[in-house]
């Protein structure tokens, strides 16, 4: 219920403001469970896929969003409930487990789970090696995985900003559904896991038009911190899986 409300009163505003265009929608489902995979560059990231699809999106976030204390704290968990997210603590070791069990049901309830491979949001812009959490996801409950390239919403909301320029215009694209059930009987193999999550990335970067970079993101972000380099040819754009570079694709906006 929450869900449809914050749609309602606050979509057409964002929508309004914003304009975010999207291309591909009709890769989505009307019905079903269905993974839907993107790179993250911005805390937007979770408002304007939800703003743009018909169907409700549940995604993980940190639980610190729905914990916040007094009228400020408790209208922004209100709000982040609204529009989908499922709290997870993320301080635990279990936390990836609780995450992975947690988009199982959505999707075994039929639903659209929203995840990002990377883990994290992109230190700056560049797409990440992806976490085999979703290949594993997909082989154990069947669903279909749907690329979805978000496009420019670091540009309006830099890493630090908290309210994202509507002088921007962002943009979201949708890949077509992949389908892994031929390895269906083979979750427990990480080389299967990998090779699976390296072909998802592959559809991102192929998607979003970004620089893939085979490290991970949070991984680069402790670097960066600390300013320390990283090691010869690991800062150098590749593809996933050792494939070669995709052309790039029009980024016209629809």
């Amino acid at each position: 219920m929450l869900y449809w409300i914050a749609k309602v009163l606050f979509g057409p505003v964002l929508r309004l403001i914003y304009r975010p265009w999207i291309r591909g929608a009709e890769n989505i489902p009307d019905e079903g469970g269905a993974i839907l995979a993107s790179n993250h560059l911005a805390v937007i990231d979770s408002f304007f896929l939800p703003l743009r699809v018909p169907r409700k999106i549940r995604f993980i976030g940190k639980a610190d969003y729905v914990e916040g204390k007094g009228i400020k704290g408790r209208l922004v968990a209100g709000f982040m409930r609204g529009v989908g997210l499922i709290p997870v603590d993320r301080r635990g070791g279990k936390a990836a487990e609780a995450a992975l069990r947690t988009g199982a049901n959505v999707l075994e309830e039929g639903g659209l789970f929203g995840i990002y491979p990377e883990g994290t949001r992109s230190p700056d812009g560049r797409l990440y090696r992806g976490k085999t959490g979703v290949a594993r996801l997909a082989l154990e409950t069947g669903a279909p995985v749907i690329p979805i390239a978000m496009i420019a919403t670091n540009i309006a909301q830099p890493i630090g900003q908290r309210i994202p320029s509507p002088r921007v215009r962002t943009g979201i694209i949708v890949g077509a559904p992949m389908d892994f059930s031929e390895f269906a009987e083979q979750a427990g193999d990480r080389e299967v896991l990998r090779r699976i999550t390296d072909e998802i990335m592959y559809e991102l970067m192929r998607l979003s038009g970004q620089d893939y970079i085979d490290t991970y993101a949070q991984t680069m972000k402790v670097r960066l911190a600390q300013g320390i380099p990283a090691p010869d040819g690991e800062d150098t754009p590749t593809a996933p899986g050792g494939r070669p570079l995709p052309e790039r694709p029009d980024s016209d906006a629809d």
